[in-house]
C-alpha cells in the first residue's frame, strides 16, 4: 500500500505537533521545520480540523493545535480520514468505476482484506508512540525550552 504525500505530510506534521500537544503552531514554522509547501499544510490542517484531530485558532498567536491528547488518535484514524477519496484500487471506490473483470474478479476481496488488516495493525498505536522532536535546524522557539537537572540543583 503507498500513502498519498498528502498523507505523509499530514503523519509528519501530527508526529511533530505530539512531541507538545498543548503548544500552538502556526503553519509558517511546521512548513519550516519539516520542509514543506505552506499551501499543502494548511490544507491538510484544514482537513484533520473538519475531523476533529485539530483545532485551529485565529489572531495573534493564532495556528493549529491537537485537539485531544496524542495517545488517544489512532495512526489508523489518521490515515483514514487523510487517505479518504484514494482508493486503493478503483473498485475499492465509494463509486466505483467500471471495471472489465467485474463479477469475475477474486482479487478485490483480497486487497480489502488487506487493507483492512493495514489498518487495524495502526488503530494499535497511537500518535504519541511516533512522536517526533524538535528537528535538527530548526528555530529554537519552536519548542519551549524544559528544565534540565542542571537546573533543578541547589
Amino acid at each position: 500500500m503507498r500513502l498519498t504525500a498528502f498523507t505523509d505530510y499530514g503523519l509528519r506534521m501530527l508526529m511533530r505537533m505530539a512531541s507538545v500537544p498543548e503548544r500552538v503552531f502556526s503553519t509558517a514554522e511546521l512548513a519550516d521545520e519539516l520542509g514543506l509547501s505552506r499551501n499543502h499544510l494548511a490544507k491538510i490542517i484544514q482537513k484533520l480540523a473538519q475531523v476533529g484531530i485539530v483545532e485551529t485558532r485565529r489572531g495573534g498567536g493564532g495556528g493549529s493545535v491537537l485537539a485531544r491528547q496524542p495517545a488517544h488518535i489512532s495512526l489508523g484514524e489518521i490515515i483514514r480520514h487523510l487517505e479518504e477519496g484514494h482508493p486503493l484500487v478503483d473498485c475499492l471506490a465509494h463509486e466505483p468505476r467500471d471495471c472489465s473483470l467485474d463479477g469475475q474478479c477474486r482479487l478485490k476481496f483480497r486487497l480489502q482484506a488487506a487493507e483492512r488488516a493495514f489498518l487495524a495493525e495502526l488503530d494499535k498505536h497511537s500518535l504519541a508512540s511516533v512522536a517526533l522532536s524538535r528537528l535538527s535546524g530548526a528555530r529554537d522557539h519552536l519548542m519551549p525550552p524544559t528544565g534540565t537537572q542542571a537546573e533543578a540543583r541547589p
